[in-house]
């Protein structure tokens, strides 16, 4: 991590809260859209079936032409256009940069390195994720919808992931989605970093 620079991020992201809540003060309406539209995304129509098993409701999104669903629980909203993404140099390709969030620093990571591909360099709406409250950002090119599973139709991990890739994924749906282990998600220390230590350093 050594070689941030600090504090031209944290100078960065001031402008932005500043930028943010000027703009809400200046345009309540245009706010109160945004997070409509944001809770509508996340309250799609969901297409239920009867199916054996325990239900899953997952959040169906695509990253670096891959799809992965996680369960609707640790999705706290989706952020279609974020105000702005501060890169940091230097820093690991895991971490895509960070963002404000309700005024709080939120680190956005990449999910394709933790499964050998290549972070994409595009960028693309960013899912909210946390256990009750916002912990990462997870950036993807694209959400697709909210669906509805049951458990035992998912496929196991294919013996072709590592031990350690392997823990993130609770199956495969039959059409080729990773599902994604939500609570071993936001335990993985990897995508996890201590930005007021890094800061005093």
């Amino acid at each position: 991590m050594s070689g941030l620079d600090w504090d031209a991020a944290y100078r960065r992201l001031k402008r932005l809260a500043s930028a943010t809540e000027a703009t809400a003060t200046a345009d309540p309406a245009r706010e109160a859209a945004l997070l409509d539209e944001r809770a509508r995304a996340l309250a799609r129509p969901l297409e239920r079936h009867v199916q054996a098993g325990p239900l899953l409701e997952l959040v169906h999104f695509r990253s670096g032409e891959q799809d992965y669903a996680l369960e609707t629980r640790f999705v706290l909203e989706v952020l279609r256009s974020p105000e702005q993404l501060v890169p940091l140099p230097g820093a690991p390709e895991l971490l895509r940069g960070l963002t404000l969030l309700h005024g709080e620093v939120l680190a956005v990571v990449e999910l394709a390195p933790l499964f050998g591909r290549t972070a994409p360099a595009t960028h693309g709406p960013v899912l909210v994720v946390g256990s009750g409250r916002p912990e990462l950002g997870l950036r993807a090119d694209a959400v697709e919808e909210v669906r509805v599973v049951a458990r035992d139709t998912l496929l196991p991990p294919p013996p072709a992931l590592g031990t350690q890739e392997r823990t993130l994924v609770s199956g495969i749906s039959r059409d080729g989605i990773i599902v994604l282990e939500g609570e071993a998600l936001l335990g993985d220390g990897r995508l996890f970093f201590d930005f007021s230590e890094e800061r005093s350093v």
